[in-house]
């Protein structure tokens, strides 16, 4: 049960760096909402009607008495913290004590609430100061139901200065979807007028909810990873949307949460979105949800009147393990394999992934496998069986078939090993090229080759890619690589340009060789364009297709 509802004192209240924070109707669904949540509730049902400018929060949580009720409105006043230490060490989503006093002096606030063991409710309406202007008794359920009518009715400049209603419907709705995310055991109902908006289910974890809120997202595209942390209070969980089949056309999914709260981390977010870059399709972004529990005495709220921004200890260790999540998460493995992951892609048709180009044909050795600490995972009992198309590679799993892309799975493996050893090697005899503009010279020099002028518009390159080196349209790859951009691009170039191409004859050894290989590398579901490498074909689905769950009798027409 919460303590009682009491005063902050004058020392704690000038550490807070509140400002104001009711600026728009999300804002308002903020805070209440964030009340619920800390009064253990598990069920939250939100009225709005725009054009009154209504809100009503209903909340199955702890309730208050009638004297907590009395001081809920007034400045500064609070359960959730009493001293400045306690400022140190937040664990509650609000801790201020402003916002229902913002909302009495904002609109006409009233509250209904009833504590659980307490026989009845009381209703109280409160003035402009937060004092109780109106109080009686009321038959409710335990829980409490708070009322905001006329919001900014005394303010009119501020509210023709928000955003137009529907922008601010879009707001109320994300703000709900973040919480949510966060809260995964809150059933939320949602109305807007008389109707029903949007109903989110509770769920175990944030997997079971992002789907209701990205409609075009299944469970099964989503991928779970926890790590480690030294510090034993501390956790870290990433539900990532596999890049093969989950993204999106802006990094509008790239969220992290913090102790329960959603909040602004700009070194983890462009890490999530750095790491996964050549994963995803060009111009798309990543679906994830980084989930951090933090020891209190390590993050500071006291930074931002949204409390959308906060100061994070230990960001370095942090960074770390994001990345070993993304890893691993990204990682093949038994446990992770899901046949409803592939089953709507079997009635597609296959299309060959590459159309004749500029690609030699390249064997695979043994020992051109990925290097780095992947190489100790244990691999999935892949067996290759032939080649289909010289293009596909066909391997039978434990639980039914895989079709793997040669090309593009090759090209995975080798953008690794490049990234890993970058190896320039010298030439014996210089590679001229004709007419280079100084942007292409300079992008030869960017990459450390050595480039010098040879004549009249002829450049002498006299170190190339050890990967390029022995190839005899080496010529034709320098060329290439001096229209690129950054490192990161020649990388994928010289990969997709060295490897295998489709259409290329291999024989058994080197299919198992390249499927070793493939499994080994840090991000198997996507080539570096973003491209799917494989396809699964379960023995369920097989099973169900070919009708062997039929009993013999039945399948004769008997």
């Amino acid at each position: 049960m919460l303590s009682t509802i009491q005063s902050l004192p004058s020392d704690v209240v000038h550490l807070i760096a509140a400002g104001e924070v009711i600026d728009s109707l999300a804002a308002v669904v903020r805070e209440l909402a964030e009340n619920a949540i800390d009064a253990g509730a598990t069920r939250i049902t939100l009225e709005l009607v725009p054009d009154a400018w209504r809100i009503r929060v209903t909340d199955n949580g702890s309730g208050m008495g009638r004297a907590d009720l009395l001081a809920a409105a007034l400045p500064h006043s609070t359960s959730k913290i009493r001293s400045r230490q306690d400022l140190a060490q937040v664990r509650s989503l609000g801790f201020r004590g402003e916002a229902l006093h913002s909302l009495a002096q904002l609109a006409e606030l009233e509250i209904c609430s009833r504590r659980e063991g307490e026989m009845e409710g009381w209703r109280v309406r409160y003035d402009s100061q937060g004092c109780a202007a109106f109080q009686e008794t009321a038959a409710i359920a335990p829980g409490t139901i708070v009322t905001v009518n006329n919001l900014f009715g005394n303010w009119l400049s501020r509210r023709q200065a928000l955003p137009s209603l529907p922008q601010q419907l879009r707001m109320v709705q994300l703000t709900v979807y973040h919480l949510a995310l966060c809260h995964p055991h809150i059933t939320w109902q949602v109305g807007q007028g008389d109707r029903p908006w949007f109903s989110l289910y509770p769920g175990s974890t944030a997997r079971e909810i992002l789907p209701q809120i990205l409609r075009d997202v299944q469970p099964h595209d989503l991928r779970l990873a926890t790590q480690p942390v030294p510090d034993q209070s501390a956790t870290l969980a990433l539900l990532l949307g596999l890049p093969d089949r989950c993204h999106r056309h802006r990094p509008d999914w790239v969220k992290v949460a913090v102790n329960g709260r959603i909040v602004h981390v700009p070194e983890l977010e462009q890490l999530i979105i750095g790491t996964l870059r050549r994963t995803l399709p060009r111009d798309r972004h990543p679906v994830c949800l980084l989930q951090l529990q933090v020891p209190a005495d390590q993050i500071d709220w006291n930074r931002h009147p949204a409390k959308a921004e906060i100061y994070l200890q230990n960001l370095d260790a942090w960074r770390e393990r994001v990345r070993e999540a993304i890893a691993q998460a990204l990682r093949l493995n038994p446990a992770s394999l899901s046949e409803a992951a592939h089953s709507e892609r079997i009635t597609q048709l296959l299309k060959t992934a590459e159309d004749s180009g500029n690609y030699a044909s390249r064997s695979i050795s043994p020992d051109s496998g990925s290097p780095g600490p992947e190489e100790s995972a244990p691999l999935l009992d892949l067996r290759a069986l032939v080649q289909v198309h010289r293009t596909y590679i066909l391997a039978e799993h434990p639980s039914g078939m895989w079709l793997v892309e040669q090309h593009i799975a090759h090209e995975r493996v080798l953008y690794e090993q490049l990234c890993d050893r970058w190896q320039l090697v010298s030439v014996e005899s210089p590679i001229i090229l004709p007419q280079l503009t100084s942007a292409q010279v300079e992008q030869l020099q960017r990459l450390r080759l050595d480039v010098e002028p040879f004549g009249d518009d002829l450049w002498a390159v006299r170190t190339v890619p050890e990967a390029i080196a022995p190839r005899s349209d080496c010529r034709d790859a320098l060329l290439e690589l001096s229209l690129g951009g950054d490192m990161d691009t020649a990388l994928v170039a010289i990969a997709c340009r060295t490897a295998i191409r489709n259409g290329t004859e291999l024989l058994l050894p080197e299919m198992q060789t390249l499927l070793d290989q493939w499994q080994r590398t840090r991000h198997p579901q996507t080539c570096p364009h973003g491209r799917p490498i494989y396809l699964a074909l379960e023995e369920s689905s097989l099973s169900r297709f070919f009708r062997r769950h039929w009993v013999i009798g039945k399948s004769h027409g008997i």
